[in-house]
């Protein structure tokens, strides 16, 4: 939302594996509206903004949180929820060397002790790829001072913003977990810049133009590393002839000024034009009425209907006729205002459901954001539920993205009601070598017709490893799965069978593993009797 001396070009591999099933396998590239994967199949991202790394703090807040927050769980967390994908903020400041990350709980992270900001980021980008998670990367500043209209900044040069994303570029070029660079956040018209524009687009002015900025930036990351996508933000004043939205006599067109970031309405005319045939994916933001009540759309007497027209002119006709595909880079509220609910659900029914729909990152992860606060309130683990009833049912879940270990428990996507007293697990003898058993925990139960819970399974091997595992149960009370990660779901009926994915099938000697799921369930939501075998 609201000159960098690189490091040197170091290449990093940390989790060279490749993600799946939501978040695809391999690299991503574009064909027509669609985000593929290296298979051709079809993938669609549905994130949130992590923020900090482009603060003083030179990396992501809630580091300094205490259990059960520390940095592994909150991934976990965000996994756990839905989350496929996690947009990360940074700027320059914090690439350059001797860049200290502040404001880290070193009771709760010991294991970040010492790291530079880049370090640090190296692990959370290990980590969530090991969850089948993606990551986007995000110049959201030009320095930590603060955001500006244009993409540089006194010594925070185009030509430095260069080098830095091909460090980048560089440093993650054999890990498909990082799948490409948000150019900048938020080019827009502030009012202070001669007559009144910041960065326009299609304008043809090279110091103000943010289209052509931004062909040259993405094409210097491309002949870094070819395979990233390449995400452009809009403007917020096209400065085709259009108002530059300043305050004088002159009334301005309601349609000719958006959000910082989410014009794109000149994108179809004046394209970016790539070197690297399908990498393009145009990136929008959009808010609410608690952050800004004087969009023009928001005082028409047919909100929230009227919505739909506004974005398929700023940015949802290029989805709609086929351009490129479009990720909603920024979108979020508080809540506060009862029509905001409308807004934002609205939104999330525009930008459509399943593997087909736009992709989108919220804002934010981070319950700090003053504008919107978070998915998480301030002890970085309780969840909004109200915002989860919005988004939930919009996620496409990681592969890998189980639940927290031993950390953050939230209720569901879909939840409206506050959880009852968990049910204990099931009690499993030892298991002997060579073999496994398997444990159920009901961690949230909420009432209704039906009522819905969420639930994990731990499978534990014996005293040899086990390279691969099946759990099966019956539900013999009415309960259903509607969702689950980190295994293979088939169902008979009332028979459930879950097995091991790639990633965890593989079990260390008296080890263990988890995969989650909600559920709906009727009668009682009685623990079911498991099976394990290896």
């Amino acid at each position: 939302m609201a000159a960098v001396a690189a490091t040197a070009l170091i290449a990093v591999t940390l989790n060279a594996g490749t993600a799946s099933a939501g978040t695809g396998t391999g690299y991503l590239h574009t064909s027509g509206n669609k985000i593929v994967d290296s298979t051709g199949a079809t993938v669609r991202l549905t994130g949130l903004n992590w923020f900090g790394m482009e603060t003083d703090n030179h990396t992501f807040h809630g580091l300094w949180a205490g259990r059960p927050a520390t940095w592994t769980q909150q991934l976990d967390h965000m996994a756990q929820l839905g989350f496929n994908t996690i947009r990360v903020p940074y700027t320059g400041d914090s690439l350059r060397a001797g860049a200290a990350a502040t404001s880290i709980n070193t009771d709760t992270n010991p294991d970040l002790v010492g790291l530079s900001p880049l370090q640090i980021l190296d692990k959370i980008v290990n980590y969530a790829g090991g969850k089948g998670m993606r990551i986007i990367l995000d110049r959201h500043r030009p320095t930590a001072a603060g955001q500006t209209a244009l993409w540089y900044s006194g010594s925070a040069t185009e030509a430095s913003e260069i080098a830095d994303w091909q460090m980048l570029a560089s440093r993650y070029a054999n890990n498909p977990t990082v799948v490409g660079a948000d150019l900048f956040n938020e080019p827009h018209a502030d009012g202070t810049e001669p007559n009144g524009v910041g960065s326009c687009w299609g304008c043809g002015d090279t110091a103000k133009d943010w289209r052509l900025a931004a062909e040259r930036i993405g094409n210097a990351i491309l002949q870094t590393n070819s395979n990233w996508l390449i995400f452009v933000e809009g403007v917020s004043c096209d400065g085709n002839g259009g108002s530059p939205n300043v305050y004088d006599n002159v009334p301005d067109d309601p349609m000719a000024c958006g959000w910082w970031g989410g014009n794109l309405s000149k994108a179809g005319t004046y394209p970016v034009r790539l070197n690297v045939a399908n990498r393009l994916v145009y990136s929008a933001h959009d808010y609410g009425i608690s952050v800004y009540d004087r969009q023009p759309w928001f005082k028409d007497p047919n909100f929230p209907n009227n919505l739909p027209d506004v974005w398929d002119h700023f940015w949802g006709y290029l989805y709609k006729q086929n351009i490129a595909p479009v990720l909603v880079g920024e979108f979020g509220s508080t809540l506060a205002n009862p029509l905001d609910t409308q807004w934002m659900t609205k939104l999330m029914a525009y930008m459509g459901s399943g593997v087909n729909g736009m992709s989108f990152t919220y804002w934010s992860w981070n319950p700090d954001s003053g504008d919107t606060g978070g998915i998480v309130s301030d002890d970085w683990n309780t969840v909004n539920q109200a915002k989860m009833n919005i988004l939930g049912p919009y996620l496409i879940p990681p592969t890998g993205g189980g639940g927290p270990t031993g950390g953050p428990t939230s209720q569901p996507p879909n939840s409206s009601q506050p959880p009852t007293s968990s049910q204990p697990p099931t009690s499993s003898p030892p298991p002997p070598s060579g073999a496994c058993t398997a444990t159920y925990t009901v961690t949230n139960q909420w009432p209704g017709s039906p009522g819905g819970f969420q639930g994990s399974v731990t499978v534990k091997a014996g005293t040899s490893a086990i390279s691969r595992w099946t759990v099966k149960w019956t539900y013999a009370n009415g309960q259903t799965i509607t969702q689950l990660w980190s295994g293979t779901l088939s169902t008979s009926g009332s028979a459930v069978t879950v097995t091991n994915l790639a990633y965890n099938g593989s079990v260390p000697a008296n080890g263990t593993t988890t995969f989650g799921f909600t559920g709906t369930w009727s009668g009682t939501n009685a623990v079911p009797t498991l099976t394990c075998t290896a």
